[in-house]
This record gives C-alpha cells, sequence and structure tokens, in this order.
C-alpha cells in the first residue's frame, strides 16, 4: 500500500521588511504559482559611502522565474516601488497597481527606459483577479499617507491571507473612503487562515491622527504669518498632505511653487489622474517668484528629510540657483525624520535659523501607520488563525506580536520572522522550515550589485585613513630604474609632510634593494614586500592606516 502523499503547503518568504525599515517585498508560493507583493528600496546607511540605494536580493525570484505570475504592488511610497527599475531587468513579470500606484511606476520606467518592455495592468479597488491556477486576490480599499492604497486579501488553496499592507485608520481622509472595514469584517467571518500586518508604529498606544488634523495646522500657520514668504518640505510622494497645502494657499489667496524634481513629477501626475485639486492659475514658476511679494507666495518642496541635494537643504546653505532664504521667512517641516537622519535634519534646521527663518516642525505632521488600538481593531474584525507581523524592525514586530497574544492569538501561531525565512502553513500547522537567498543589493549609479562588502571597506578605509601610492618603475629583472615616489591622497598634505615623505622613499627604496639581492622578481611578491613594510613605517611614524597601494611600471 502506497504511503498517503502529503498535501502541498502555502510558503510566505520575505526578502525586505522585517528586522528593517524599507525594500519591502514578500513572496507567497504554492506549487508552480508565486505572486510578489511590492517591489520597495532602502536608503543607504551612513556606512554604505556612495551608495545611492538598497533593494532586496532577488536570487530566489530569479531561479524561479517560470512560476511567477505577478508583481502586485499595495501603494506608491519608494519603499515598496522603487525597486521596480532595478529588479525587471532580471525579473520582467507584470505589474499590478491602482491608478496612482501605476502612473507612479510608469514614471520610473519611462527614465529607465522600461515602459516598451513592461505589463502594467490598473486594478480597481474591490476587483478580484486569478494568478494562476493557486491565487486568486482581491484588492481592498485602504488609507495610508498616500492616495489609492489598498489591502490585499489573498486566496490560496490551504486558506485566506489578509496582507495590509501599510495602513492606517483613518475616518476622515482627505480623498477617498474610509479602509473596508465592513469588507474585512465579512472576511473575518468566513474565515481567515493568517493575518500580515503593518507593525511600523506597534509601539506607539492609542490611535493615529487623521490626516485632517495637519491641514487644520496649516491653516493656523498661513493665518498667523500672512504677510511673510511660506515655504513648506514634505515627501513629495504625500499627495493628501500637498492637497492641504495648496488648499490653505487658496485661503489666503497665495500662488504656490512646486520646486524639486520629484515633488515636479508627483504633483503633475496626481493632478492629471484627478488626486490633486488645484484652482486654475494657481501654480506658477519659480521664475515668477519675484512678480510677487512675500504674503503671495508659498513654496512646495523636497527636503524633509535634510538630503543635501534636495531644494530646501540647497537654500540653507545659499547654494540654489534661484531661492534663498531671508529673514522672516517661515520654513513649515511637514514630515517627522526618518530613523537615522535626525541630525541632517537637524543641521538644516540651524542653518535656516542662522538665516533668520522661523522654522515650524511641530504639529505639521501626523504618521501613515496605524497605533496600537487601529492594529487591535483590524486584529478583531479578521480573527486569524494566525499572526504574521511585517515591515518594521525587530522591536516593532515583537511589540505587535504582543499586541496579537493580547487578543486573544496564541503564542506559537505568532511567527516573528527574518528575511529569507521560508515560512509554511496549512490549516493545521504553521512553521519556518528553511530560508532562501536573501539580503540586500547595493546601487551604485548604473551599477546593481558590484559594489559588495569588500568594495564598502575599501571605501570605509579610504574615508578614515586616506591612500599612500608608492609608484616605482623597474626593468625585467626587478632591478629599479626610477623612483620610487609617494604619493598622498587624504593622508597627510605632502608639502607640510616633506621628512615623513622622505623617509617613506626610503624605506621603499629599502625594500626594493632588498627584493633585488635577493633576486625576487615576481611584481606581486615586490608588491607585497613594499606594501607590508610601508605599512608598518607609517604606523610606527603615525599611529595611523593608510591604505598602501603600490604601483609597478615596467621599462
Amino acid at each position: 500500500m502506497r504511503p498517503k502523499q502529503a498535501k502541498p503547503k502555502l510558503k510566505i518568504i520575505s526578502l525586505g521588511g522585517l528586522g528593517e525599515v524599507g525594500k519591502n517585498m514578500t513572496v507567497f508560493e504554492y506549487e508552480n504559482d508565486i505572486i510578489v507583493v511590492d517591489c520597495g528600496l532602502a536608503f543607504p546607511g551612513n556606512e554604505m559611502l556612495g551608495i545611492d540605494l538598497v533593494i532586496p536580493d532577488t536570487t530566489y525570484l530569479v531561479k524561479n522565474i517560470d512560476k511567477i505570475r505577478a508583481f502586485i504592488i499595495t501603494h506608491g511610497h519608494e519603499d515598496h516601488i522603487g525597486g521596480l527599475p532595478y529588479i525587471l531587468r532580471d525579473v520582467n513579470i507584470p505589474i499590478y497597481g491602482t491608478s496612482l500606484t501605476t502612473a507612479l511606476i510608469e514614471n520610473k520606467l519611462i527614465e529607465h527606459g522600461l515602459m516598451d518592455t513592461t505589463t502594467r495592468v490598473v486594478i480597481q479597488n474591490g476587483e478580484t483577479i486569478k494568478f494562476g491556477n493557486s491565487f486568486k486576490v482581491e484588492f481592498i480599499n485602504s488609507n495610508h499617507s498616500i492616495t489609492d492604497s489598498v489591502m490585499l486579501s489573498i486566496w490560496t488553496p490551504v486558506g485566506t491571507i489578509i496582507h495590509t499592507g501599510d495602513f492606517k485608520i483613518d475616518y476622515t481622509p482627505i480623498r477617498g473612503k474610509v479602509v473596508n472595514l465592513h469588507r474585512l469584517a465579512e472576511l473575518g467571518q468566513k474565515g481567515v487562515l493568517a493575518l500580515l500586518s503593518d507593525s511600523t508604529n506597534s509601539e506607539r498606544p492609542g490611535y493615529t491622527q487623521s490626516e485632517r488634523v495637519v491641514g487644520e495646522t496649516l491653516s493656523e500657520v498661513f493665518s498667523k504669518y500672512k504677510d511673510r514668504r511660506i515655504m513648506v518640505a514634505t515627501f513629495a510622494s504625500n499627495v493628501d498632505r500637498v492637497q492641504q497645502i495648496i488648499n490653505a494657499a487658496g485661503e489666503t489667496k497665495r500662488k504656490v511653487n512646486v520646486m524639486g524634481r520629484s515633488m515636479v513629477n508627483v504633483v503633475k501626475i496626481a493632478s492629471e489622474l484627478g488626486y490633486l485639486d488645484i484652482p486654475k492659475n494657481t501654480l506658477i514658476e519659480v521664475n515668477d517668484l519675484k512678480r510677487y511679494t512675500d504674503d503671495k507666495v508659498v513654496i512646495i518642496m523636497t527636503g524633509s528629510q535634510g538630503e543635501p541635494m534636495a531644494a530646501l537643504s540647497r537654500m540653507s546653505k545659499s547654494e540654489h540657483r534661484q531661492v534663498d532664504i531671508k529673514p522672516g521667512d517661515v520654513v513649515i517641516l511637514s514630515a517627522t525624520p526618518i530613523p537615522g537622519n535626525e541630525k541632517t535634519v537637524s543641521n538644516v534646521i540651524n542653518d535656516l535659523t542662522k538665516k533668520g527663518a522661523i522654522v515650524i516642525k511641530d504639529d505639521t505632521h501626523v504618521s501613515g501607520h496605524a497605533a496600537q488600538e487601529e492594529q487591535k481593531l483590524m486584529i478583531a474584525l479578521i480573527k486569524p488563525k494566525y499572526f504574521v507581523p511585517v515591515h518594521g524592525e525587530y522591536r516593532h514586530l515583537q511589540a505587535h506580536a504582543n499586541t496579537a497574544i493580547n487578543m486573544g492569538i496564541k503564542k506559537e501561531n505568532i511567527p516573528i520572522l527574518a528575511i529569507g525565512d521560508v515560512l509554511e502553513l496549512d490549516k493545521t500547522s504553521i512553521k519556518v522550515t528553511g530560508t532562501v537567498p536573501s539580503g540586500q543589493v547595493l546601487v551604485d549609479g548604473l551599477g546593481v550589485g558590484d559594489v559588495g562588502n569588500i568594495v564598502l571597506r575599501d571605501r570605509k578605509h579610504l574615508s578614515e585613513d586616506g591612500l599612500l601610492i608608492a609608484v616605482m618603475t623597474l626593468d625585467d629583472t626587478g632591478r629599479v630604474v626610477a623612483g620610487p615616489d609617494i604619493i598622498s591622497r587624504g593622508f597627510v598634505y605632502v608639502r607640510e609632510a616633506e621628512n615623513l615623505m622622505d623617509q617613506a622613499r626610503n624605506v621603499v627604496r629599502k625594500t626594493l634593494d632588498k627584493c633585488e639581492r635577493n633576486q625576487i622578481t615576481d611584481w606581486m611578491l615586490i608588491k607585497t614586500h613594499v606594501r607590508d613594510d610601508l605599512r608598518d613605517f607609517v604606523w610606527q611614524k603615525t599611529k595611523r592606516s593608510p591604505m598602501v597601494l603600490p604601483i609597478i611600471m615596467e621599462v
């Protein structure tokens, strides 16, 4: 008698967004079908010198590309769409998203020359689409800090999975409807196997405030400083925030200038699609600002995170070609610093204050993520058997798990995952059964993945201790014909350290003489001796360790 074959289980694999903030990507796999939810990027840390951005490691997707049916995107933020232009080069599969989300993606595809080779499918809230033989996905209206966000109800052969994406419950959204709590409750009544829920604000008690609260603050500031020029820095993708700034400008009869490439692009796309209501003749070009008095203009710009090349940062240092900060200007920072950006934001505020600007940053921002009471409501409505906290650092995942336990979900039914973990589940069990390749791929300019840990280590070394180059000319017998010459970059200023450079030349000359006496002619071996002796000498003299680079020229 044949042994009974085990039924397949659903696999859930996170390739980003767990134990970290950013580069969100989650894989759902059942037999021969895979769908991928989100494809984001993260911004580099201070130790990633020269790196532009970080994307997920998609080795597993490339290996299983024949199984992949779609990228399904929950909303248009960079940490959910930013990786697409780079990952589509190796994993070119159709992209599904709502209208605004798709338009923001297409803007990236145009920039990278991928429009003609990429399939985009615009979906509507409430729509259900089948993917392969294993998945049906319903797109459920949600609230977040960008319009057109969705949650996902994913039907699988083992049960229904709900993925919240980034969400909060805003009963008075600026545009669109409240998150579809009725539909979520219906799904909960029918039975939900697992809930994957946004953990970003899981340490915050209470509720996240409505976006309209910011609108009230903006109106108060505009009324208070009605005779001053006003500038507002915020995230380009926060379309609802931009709308409220435009509303406040309209109330005080101000013209609006939009500044910064990403901000200009988003405003253009959102207004064309009807997600921004901009009264006629409201927008003006930057060159037109000088035609209006200070009380008649407001500038909306990027730079709320202290980005060095953003408009606000350049203005604060008098490096902007068209606009400079002057005493009495009112600058509103309508965003909370992302963890790690606090110092750069503080530096910008200091520079603005030195110029006499009035900087306002209190009560000018609300989060787009659910706090604990909203997270509890989500669990209460959906009543999942299994709960998987996603989107956040480990402490956020653990805090969300604790909330779920307090809501009555068994601790053994709440796995806290790391990226690369393979979670297998069905109606009777849930457990991590293995791992897949995961981590981060570094993007530097046009290069994707060609900068690794060794290159980063070298960059860090160079940034800390500088470079010392020893140049020598040898003939084919290893005899010194010219040199050695010592070149310093970022180590010491040669004209003020001539004695040290002379001693370094003598060290290299003695090393070359020793190699010649010992009949060492292999260039690699000669370079090794020069590098070791020069490094030892410099350390003894300076207690510093510059990168030593021997260069041999042949005649």
